[in-house]
């Protein structure tokens, strides 16, 4: 049985058949050009296995935000250019997800061949899972293959709406990437270590709350690591931290002692005048941050510290960079990582990788393949770590369903409404006396 427990195309007898498939190309673009092919790499094994059983495949994807309007830098014609340089066969996109012209395209498609659609969030009702939307894009197929592990987190019209329409199955990457998120939740070889960088705790506190429960060692870096100093009784300076998750960063630091979990924070660090390229800066103790300069990665000390505590480490989990990763002078703590994580993986460690900047860490050092898992879902997988329930997982059929089982219809749950606080009845203050009037007997 696949590790998903979800029916998988390796059950689906795909000759003759028209397969919807879900991917996600959300890529980053430079000047109408892929910087990055990671998703779509990731997607060519499922694409692949469907287009030799003698499907016929339609494709859809998001790429940005584009809020339900049409915004032409963010069209999908880059990413079916890159595909069809990797596949080595064309790969033509429609003007719109839609459209008389899109089903005349879809109509005329035989077996082995690709169509990849215009941006799906070009549509308002995509984000909105609108049944109507997903009931049109169901029209293109005959069965629903989800392999868009990025966006299985997302109760959208591409993503659960259609599969209420069709028979649904997962791709290779999606059982791919939910069986190692699985592993490292389930059976990690210990030690287990979990770094965890990035701007934001706002996003992460649930997911750091379930790392503590798992993991023996966190290490934290990035703006995520500048609220956890002040939680723990530092000054930051001008450093991205946010004051509102202070008490949440102090409950997970208390709980991490509780269960014995060594929490790695920064020493020194590498502070700036302004987060710009050129700018001025120093490494300083982050006892003694300057109140206007701004922490823009970790210091040597910090890293070095890294590199000891990983040394009797057999599984690591790495989300997010350490430092202002776009500016190579604030790079540095996020690529010592790298190599030290390819050191590592070529150890024998289990290494699992997440987010764009690290991969782009790994990618820049080329050493993205000595890794055990790269992970294409940055949010996806943070949530899939917390232990939420996916959308796009939920409305896939178990394995071995028989593909005449019904489809699932995916209904967003009903969010929890905290019972509001009871007003307490103002007390009733008795009304003073009157002062007795001052009556003066007159002689």
């Amino acid at each position: 049985m696949s590790a998903t427990g979800k029916r998988t195309i390796r059950e689906l007898d795909a000759r003759g058949k028209r397969v919807f498939l879900r991917v996600d190309f959300n890529v980053p673009l430079s000047d109408g050009r892929v910087v990055d092919d990671s998703r779509i790499r990731a997607a060519v094994p499922t694409i692949e296995a469907l287009l030799k059983a003698g499907a016929s495949v339609v494709m859809a994807s998001h790429l940005g935000r584009p809020d339900g309007r049409v915004v032409d830098g963010l069209r999908l014609r880059p990413a079916a250019e890159r595909l069809s340089q990797v596949l080595k066969i064309n790969v033509p996109t429609t003007g719109d997800a839609l459209g008389v012209g899109t089903e005349d395209a879809v109509r005329r498609m035989r077996p082995g061949e690709l169509l990849l659609l215009e941006n799906v969030r070009f549509h308002a009702g995509e984000e909105k899972n609108d049944p109507a939307f997903a009931a049109r894009l169901a029209a293109y197929g005959d069965v629903f293959v989800n392999d868009a592990f990025g966006t299985a987190h997302r109760a959208h019209a591409s993503v659960v709406g259609v599969a209420g329409f069709l028979p649904s199955y997962v791709g290779l990457l999606m059982e791919r990437e939910v069986e190692a998120l699985s592993d490292l939740l389930d059976k990690p070889a210990r030690p287990f270590a979990a770094i965890v960088g990035g701007g934001k705790v706002s996003g992460k506190v649930a997911v750091l709350e379930a790392l503590v429960r798992k993991v023996d060692l966190l290490i934290l870096g990035g703006g995520v690591a500048n609220t956890f100093l002040v939680a723990s009784g530092r000054t930051v300076g001008k450093s991205l931290y946010e004051s509102k998750m202070v008490d949440d960063a102090r409950r997970i630091l208390r709980l991490a002692q509780e269960r014995g979990v060594t929490v790695l924070l920064p020493t020194d660090g590498v502070v700036a005048k302004e987060v710009t390229r050129g700018t001025e800066f120093k490494v300083v103790s982050t006892d003694k941050l300057p109140a206007s300069w701004h922490m823009v990665d970790l210091g040597p000390n910090s890293n070095a510290a890294i590199r000891d505590a990983l040394i009797p480490v057999k599984t690591i989990l790495w989300n997010g960079p350490l430092g202002v990763f776009e500016i190579p002078t604030f790079a540095v703590a996020t690529r010592e990582l790298a190599k030290v994580a390819s050191e590592k993986a070529l150890a024998g460690a289990t290494v699992v990788v997440g987010g764009g900047d690290s991969i782009a860490a790994l990618r820049q050092l080329g050493v993205a393949d000595q890794m055990t898992h790269l992970s294409t879902g940055g949010g996806a997988s943070l949530e899939f770590l917390e232990g939420r329930d996916m959308p796009g997982l939920a409305v896939i059929p178990t394995a071995g369903s028989p593909i005449e089982t019904l489809p699932i219809v995916w209904r967003t749950p009903e969010p929890v409404k905290k019972p509001k606080p009871v007003k307490k009845p103002k007390p009733v203050v008795p009304a003073t006396a009157a002062p007795e009037p001052d009556v003066t007997t007159k002689p």
